[in-house]
């Protein structure tokens, strides 16, 4: 009799397939397999399963961890992601592991470069994340910098990050320690997980900048477990679903790149606020501000322009230097005249609309071309900034949470914590 947890070879009618069974599912059987992955096999395909071995039920007690003089004291806070999580072989499956003592058994190497306090402040897939949750997360950063971290590693899972990167960046004003957002592309019952390196290049980077403040995410520079970026808070973006380099500089250099196997950190830039002994005031997100984001595309109907004509905000992301269909050239786009209209309704009726590009790289530049020069004449925010479409979003919302709507089209487009180039680096 087999049960999840135990190894088993699954005889089919085309393979052997060997693996850790994991509860099934309704009409398949599942295994983990030695690469880390996950295979469903019909059961209609299955001829015979062979128990290999039962897991192991070994479980020792880990000693509580003891502060070592002389180390400087970083604090993880986990908000869920695949970083702080290991295999439990009693099923198969990956379950979190938050406190001190697991996180230094997970990673041991920990132990050299700081003393460690980790603790969960909320569990939450990364599209699941609300403005309520940057909230929680910069009040309990807070708490421990008046406990005396000196440097702060937030765990989170990787498609949000450079959200999460922007938005604590504005929030938090006066940041006087390090705050680096890590995150795993590959999960830790996987061979190539990268949770490790992102994490141990972050602590190496805390402990051994002793200048450097700010939020600043570190990730994978490539593929490769050689080294990681520590890149701006809101100036990076995730650029691919799945490969362990995944997260790039937007407009900007990094800020230093961490080799953790040479113990050494190499700056790319120092126009960094230092270091200081300052408390951060927190200026909160208001959690029922409605922002959009609409992109713009071929074919287009001013329908979709006037589904966000209740919101407070609405970032258009344009194309090029900043352009939208709204001009009328022939019978083909007499809608494009509906789409101007319906922008500047928007407008009209209080709700604050800023452009950004497709392109990514490069900045807006409205005054070239007519179409942006029309869109500047009735109001549209964002010329000349080179900000991403999700720190322009969160810039408009965390705007919109703080101050009154003048102020609102006055700051926007003002750099305020490095969200704007002085010029671009590519």
């Amino acid at each position: 009799m087999t049960k999840p947890g135990d190894r088993v070879k699954i005889i089919t009618s085309e393979q052997d397939i060997t693996g850790i069974l994991m509860p099934e599912e309704k009409e398949f059987i599942v295994l983990k397999m030695d690469t880390g992955y996950n295979i469903g096999i019909d059961k209609k395909r299955v001829r015979e399963i062979s128990l290999l071995s039962h897991p192991s039920k070994k479980e020792t007690e880990i000693p509580k961890a003891q502060p070592k003089p002389g180390l400087p004291k970083i604090s993880i806070l986990h908000t869920g992601g695949t970083i702080a999580s290991k295999v439990d072989y009693s099923t198969g499956g990956v379950v979190a592991q938050f406190e001190p003592e697991k996180i230094l058994e997970m990673f041991p190497e920990l132990r050299e470069i700081a003393n460690i306090d980790s603790r969960l402040i909320c569990n939450i897939m990364s599209e699941n994340i609300r403005f309520g949750h940057y909230n929680i997360i910069a009040h309990e950063i807070k708490k421990e910098i008046e406990k005396g971290a000196e440097g702060i590693i937030i765990t989170q899972g990787t498609d949000t990050i450079h959200y999460t990167g922007a938005a604590l960046s504005f929030m938090l004003s006066d940041l006087g320690i390090p705050v680096i957002i890590v995150g795993a592309q590959r999960s830790s019952d996987r061979g190539s997980s990268d949770a490790a390196l992102n994490l141990l290049s972050a602590a190496l980077f805390i402990t051994a900048s002793k200048s450097f403040s700010g939020v600043a995410v570190c990730m994978h520079e490539t593929e490769e477990d050689t080294t990681c970026l520590i890149l701006p808070g809101t100036k990076c973006r995730k650029m691919h679903s799945s490969r362990r380099d995944a997260f790039k500089p937007i407009n900007s250099e990094p800020w230093a790149r961490i080799d953790f196997k040479k113990r050494k950190v190499d700056y790319m830039r120092t126009d960094f606020i230092k270091r200081s002994a300052k408390i951060p005031e927190i200026r909160e997100f208001k959690e029922n501000l409605e922002i959009g984001i609409l992109k713009t595309y071929p074919n287009m109907f001013a329908d979709a322009v006037l589904a966000f004509k209740k919101y407070d905000g609405l970032i258009i992301e344009g194309t090029g230097l900043g352009h939208a269909p709204i001009m009328e050239i022939d019978s083909l786009t007499k809608e494009h005249t509906k789409i101007y209209s319906a922008i500047k309704e928007l407008i009209d009726n209080d709700t604050i609309v800023a452009l950004t590009t497709q392109t990514i790289y490069g900045e807006i530049n409205m005054n070239v071309y007519s179409p942006g020069r029309k869109l500047l004449d009735i109001g549209i925010l964002g010329n000349y900034s080179d900000m991403t479409t999700e720190t322009a979003f969160i810039k408009l919302a965390w705007l919109l949470s703080n101050y009154p709507k003048h102020k609102v089209c006055e700051m926007f487009s003002k750099n305020l914590t490095g969200e704007i180039s002085k010029r671009l680096e590519r």
